[in-house]
């Protein structure tokens, strides 16, 4: 069976129970105990305990309500980044989607001439969604990100073009403080993904040329 940081395990032969906060190999996982201890452990030899589910892997099966246009939000998408609540060593991306729209997302991250598609669901309106985890520790290895988002929406609001993120996140993206992130009821990093273009004024840009000359 293959793991997800984040997710919690009991040993198969000892009565220990913890996070998983590392994925050493393909057979080999660290598990975080109640002491904060982790201990390198096959993979075989630990379960999911499965009522242990995170809330942001509910799947709601509830129709997307129709925003009267007067109250559509058209910005607000972002990838956020939070610790884990159980081991701060522990990083989670959410795409965080405060804007009215439904997003259908794509993720598939690059390392060396390796590809690997991690995630593709929709986003509901004002939600958010885990879309990968990694040892924060290890952020000069993370890989790179190919994110595409297509906008949908059945109101009369002209779609947005599809935001296309293919970006490695560097220390210095994460350097700055954090902030509520209010969807996830946590502080983290917030990259903004929808960011307007700066509008040129084609006056003022005329005024300062001449005024430059």
């Amino acid at each position: 069976m293959q793991f997800k940081l984040g997710e919690f395990v009991r040993f198969v032969d000892e009565n220990i129970e913890g996070y998983i906060t590392r994925i050493i190999d393909k057979d080999t996982v660290g598990v975080t105990d109640s002491n904060d201890f982790e201990i390198p452990v096959l993979a075989s030899k630990v379960t999911l305990v499965h009522d242990e589910i995170p809330e942001s892997d509910i799947v709601s099966n509830r129709p997307a309500v129709v925003i009267p246009e007067a109250q559509f939000i058209k910005d607000g998408v972002y990838l956020g980044l939070i610790t884990d609540q159980h081991s701060t060593s522990v990083a989670h991306f959410h795409l965080v989607n405060e804007s009215s729209f439904q997003l259908l997302a794509s993720l598939t991250t690059e390392k060396g001439d390796h590809y690997k598609g991690e995630f593709a669901a929709i986003i509901p309106a004002h939600s958010t969604k885990k879309i990968y985890s990694a040892q924060l520790g290890d952020i000069q290895i993370w890989p790179k990100f190919k994110l595409e988002i297509l906008f949908h929406t059945p109101a009369n609001v002209e779609p947005k073009a599809p935001i296309v993120y293919h970006e490695r996140i560097k220390g210095k993206d994460l350097s700055v403080a954090k902030e509520d992130i209010a969807l996830l009821k946590q502080k983290g990093w917030l990259i903004r993904l929808d960011a307007a273009e700066a509008l040129i004024d084609a006056e003022k840009l005329k005024e300062s040329f001449f005024k430059a000359r």
